[in-house]
């Protein structure tokens, strides 16, 4: 299991912008900014997201290879991945994959893929056999 995921970005009040409401449609609404002179030399400002008590994607300013990372956010319903993707669309989002199951992994893989202003893609999704009912 992950703790926290780092993603650079080369306009921080942009991607705050963007990701802001786009992960309030999941619930992850917590945001946190870490001042890079509180820690060692070097270290960046960070800006965080999370939700119930964790803070646990951060954005940092710096070089940009849109490719190089892929970010898969847990939804808990097909309405949020629906209502994520939304989301991120109206803040400028580039499509890579519209709302939908995704039968070449599961037929209950239900998930949206879009790109985020840098070229990051991101996806929605919901495992209905990781959430009991």
């Amino acid at each position: 299991m992950l703790d926290h995921v780092f993603l650079s970005v080369s306009d921080l009040g942009r991607s705050i912008g963007f990701y802001t409401p786009t992960l309030a449609a999941l619930g992850i609404t917590t945001r946190l900014d870490y001042d890079g002179k509180d820690g060692p030399p070097g270290h960046p400002d960070l800006k965080g997201f999370g939700a119930r008590g964790r803070v646990f994607f951060w954005l940092r300013e710096g070089m940009v290879a849109g490719q190089a990372a892929h970010v898969g956010f847990v939804a808990s319903s097909t309405a949020e991945v629906d209502a994520a993707y939304a989301a991120a669309m109206a803040a400028g989002a580039t499509d890579n994959g519209a709302p939908g199951a995704r039968l070449h992994y599961d037929p209950r893989y239900y998930a949206a893929n879009v790109l985020d202003p840098d070229g990051y893609s991101l996806e929605f999704v919901y495992k209905s056999w990781q959430h009991p009912q």
